[in-house]
């Protein structure tokens, strides 16, 4: 069952990055910010500056699993913007993981935690 959707276009991202809410760590940032639906919408941004177009679709993989793998511990109605910093660049998938469930449990977005 799929919980969320992908935010896409740029005015959507655009409002996420100057509304919503941030917090970081080693490998990743996540603005998080309230949509007033019930579903949830991610985004993820990897910059050039991560590495060549090999190593961003991997990271962004990693990061697009990590979350498939946990959708259901965030609460819903939540528009998510995950951005990768230039350290992810050899990241690995338990790391990723990790990194995404520290940010989720900062924001406070985490059922579980």
């Amino acid at each position: 069952m799929k919980f969320s959707e992908s935010l896409k276009k740029n005015i959507d991202f655009q409002k996420v990055y100057c509304e919503g809410k941030s917090y970081a760590n080693r490998y990743l940032v996540m603005y998080v910010l309230q949509n007033g639906t019930e579903r949830n919408r991610i985004g993820i941004s990897v910059s050039k500056k991560v590495g060549n177009s090999i190593i961003r679709h991997r990271v962004k993989r990693l990061i697009k699993e990590a979350y498939r793998l946990h959708e259901d511990m965030f609460n819903s109605g939540l528009d998510i913007v995950v951005i990768a910093r230039v350290s992810a660049k050899e990241i690995s998938f338990w790391e990723a993981e990790s990194a995404l469930l520290h940010l989720g449990g900062l924001h406070h977005i985490s059922k579980n935690k």
